[in-house]
């Protein structure tokens, strides 16, 4: 099958759709399939990447011309099936998909974030680019951005669920460190941007520290890079937690695991994650995993099982000062983890996969059935 991958954001930008996007290409081309990813991010590096999936690159001109339409020589008829991967504002890929929806071209659309709260952008988009007209699959990350599509979708659109994954075994493939004389210590992975609230999680492990005693020591990681990567470090020496809370930039995954391996505890402070791609690798590492209740993290956590779930900050301070004092509840948390794995691995995410292009194959017959 020839899968052409469409996505506004790509590497070298870092973050979860970036990620996802290519490693489902990665698995897929290992598959056999003939996998391309085309996306409107630049790469100034001058670096060629090598491997079997092809990167096409059309970033499109400064200012950007809500018109801009793709490449006549993309020849989107040639592909089996168009995968569109949208976030909120998409009109790269939102063109793209209408061009391949124009052309007869099977086309599902993921969505991999959450349109709570932004339905007016959500709408303005699609009626640009005629959403309601596409006669395409579409899917959601989670539960949560399933719900969150309606508004702009209708409630009668069918969406499936075709959740995020990771590679479970490989984080699981870790051995713990039981030093009980290390600080207890927290981990946060996200890219640093305002909508995944890294500026109120630093607060709010301030807030932590006070509650705390102070015969425990606390240690925390907070991992990615962002636009707001220099406001994060110079509010955490406003606040005086630099002594105790590293923003250690961006780690490669086997950094990031090996964080895992010493660390007590995960947290994921927004309310708009989708799904939390971080917070599953935590959790498959098996890490207590702190989160909002409000997005897609809920998938893989259950209050009090895996990790806790919370309303707000108050909540997410209280959950990881149970965390920090209480080594029972830490370790039952952690042991159930570590003993049930997620069942979100990239097995089940490729039959969902594979079941979206099969369906968006008869709906376009359909389509053309019907126009005939």
């Amino acid at each position: 099958m020839r899968i052409l991958h469409v996505t506004d954001v790509y590497r070298p930008r870092v973050g979860g759709i970036e990620m996802f996007v290519e490693e489902l290409a990665a698995r897929q081309s290992a598959a056999g399939h003939d996998v391309t990813v085309l996306s409107a991010t630049a790469d100034r590096s001058g670096t060629v990447p090598s491997g079997p999936v092809r990167v096409i690159r059309t970033p499109p001109p400064a200012p950007w011309p809500l018109p801009f339409l793709p490449r006549r020589d993309l020849l989107l008829p040639s592909y089996d099936v168009v995968h569109a991967h949208l976030s909120v504002v998409s009109p790269f890929t939102s063109r793209v998909a209408k061009a391949a929806v124009a052309c007869g071209t099977p086309t599902i659309a993921t969505v991999h974030s959450m349109w709570s709260g932004r339905e007016g952008w959500v709408r303005l988009v699609g009626s640009i680019a005629g959403w309601a007209q596409w006669p395409v699959r579409w899917t959601a990350v989670s539960s949560a951005a399933a719900a969150s599509m309606r508004g702009p979708l209708g409630q009668d659109t069918q969406i499936d669920v075709v959740f995020n994954a990771v590679d479970v075994d490989w984080w699981r493939a870790l051995e713990r460190d039981r030093d009980a004389s290390r600080p207890f210590t927290i981990a946060a992975v996200m890219r640093l941007a305002g909508r995944k609230r890294p500026l109120p999680m630093l607060e709010a492990l301030a807030v932590l520290r006070e509650e705390v005693p102070d015969e425990i020591p606390l240690r925390a990681v907070i991992v990615g890079e962002g636009p707001l990567e220099d406001r994060l470090r110079a509010h955490n020496d406003q606040l005086g937690t630099s002594d105790w809370v590293d923003v250690a930039g961006p780690k490669s995954r086997d950094e990031i695991r090996d964080l895992y391996r010493v660390a007590d505890a995960y947290v994921a402070p927004s309310y708009q994650e989708s799904f939390g791609i971080a917070a599953l690798e935590a959790r498959a590492a098996g890490l207590p995993v702190v989160a909002m209740r409000s997005g897609g993290v809920g998938e893989f956590v259950q209050h009090g099982v895996e990790g806790f779930l919370c309303h707000d900050d108050d909540e997410m301070v209280r959950a990881l000062t149970v965390l920090a004092t209480d080594a029972e509840v830490r370790e039952r948390l952690s042991g159930h983890n570590i003993a049930h794995p997620p069942p979100m691995d990239w097995h089940m995410t490729m039959d969902g996969f594979e079941a979206a292009y099969a369906q968006a194959d008869r709906a376009q017959t359909a389509h053309r059935t019907m126009r005939a």
